[in-house]
């Protein structure tokens, strides 16, 4: 049986798009803080993580989710990378 991100907590940490632009920030307390651009703590909010998929809140109310695959996350169009 695979183990899932949810189990190993890989998922904590920087995910980063390719050009760097968009950051999100996962936190241990199911937390994110998104910045994009020059815009730091643009967008913040709570998340929850079951099995490889990924739900985000917003503090303003605005939802959306993702999938982890083979180390990427593909969030609303966008894929993000793992700092290391």
């Amino acid at each position: 049986m695979e183990t899932t991100i949810e189990q190993t907590k890989a998922y904590i940490g920087m995910w980063v798009t390719k050009d760097g632009y968009i950051c999100h920030e996962l936190l241990p307390n199911n937390r994110y803080d998104e910045a994009r651009g020059n815009r730091k703590s643009a967008y913040q909010g709570s998340y929850t993580v079951t099995g490889n998929h990924i739900d985000y809140k917003d503090d303003t109310g605005f939802t959306a989710d993702g999938e982890f695959s083979d180390g990427i996350l593909y969030h609303a169009g966008m894929i993000f990378y793992k700092e290391r």
